[in-house]
């Protein structure tokens, strides 16, 4: 059976444990503005496995969501269904199977294997890996990260060529999957976006949208971001 539309009369206040520089704690957060859902951040290390948080998902990973009636939700795929389907208002994903189906396909081409493929070999091995104490980068990981995002970013431009958004003619989940794992690359300047113009032009135009604004006011102690990272017209 359907669910009514959901307002946002909240019982308690909905909850998203996040990491600042997690691409899917990123996705969440902007996927909660653009339904113009109000939450409180709380910012976990979760390579700390504090306790509390694995209650919450024993896979001790961010981003977990705690809903306005505690329901608590892990995965952010999982989390993004939960959303479309209980907050209807604005629809992120698509109204036919058609839609759906090529937004799903490319939110998991980005959570998958642009994830494996690029984000995991510039910033895991830059950022994350001395964070959690585990040795120094992988000089040929970071030159096969920084080898493979320039088909992504082609790819980027292929889809965006013929379309307004990466799935069709309006944002949707594709765009913002793909946005957030670029936008923790660019922090360090790990986008090389003079590669590909057409790439830069559809980020400049989810850069500027209000939904994105808080994340590009996230800073990392003692790292200083790029100088065009919280920039919309770079």
């Amino acid at each position: 059976m359907n669910q009514p539309p959901h307002s946002d009369n909240t019982v308690g206040m909905r909850t998203l444990y996040h990491s600042p520089l997690c691409p899917a704690s990123r996705k969440i957060r902007v996927t909660l503005a653009e339904k113009d859902l109000r939450f409180e951040l709380k910012e976990e290390n979760y390579w700390e496995r504090r306790r509390e948080f694995v209650k919450l998902n024993p896979a001790c990973e961010t981003p977990v969501l705690v809903d306005t009636d505690g329901t608590v939700l892990a995965e952010s795929i999982a989390i993004n269904e939960f959303l479309e389907e209980r907050y209807t208002d604005v629809n992120l994903i698509g109204k036919s199977s058609t839609e759906k189906a090529e937004v799903r396909r490319l939110v998991l081409w980005f959570d998958l294997k642009f994830n494996h493929e690029v984000t995991r070999n510039l910033l895991y091995e830059k950022f994350f890996k001395r964070l959690m104490g585990y040795g120094e980068p992988n000089s040929d990981a970071i030159r096969a990260g920084k080898s493979n995002i320039l088909y992504h970013l082609d790819y980027i431009a292929f889809l965006t060529r013929k379309r307004k958004w990466l799935a069709g003619d309006r944002l949707s989940l594709a765009d913002i999957a793909a946005a957030s794992h670029l936008s923790v690359l660019d922090y360090f300047a790990d986008v090389p976006w003079e590669h590909n113009k057409d790439a830069k032009e559809w980020y400049a135009l989810v850069k500027s949208r209000p939904s994105f604004r808080d994340i590009l006011q996230d800073r990392v102690s003692s790292i200083r971001p790029a100088a065009h990272y919280d920039n919309p017209d770079f």
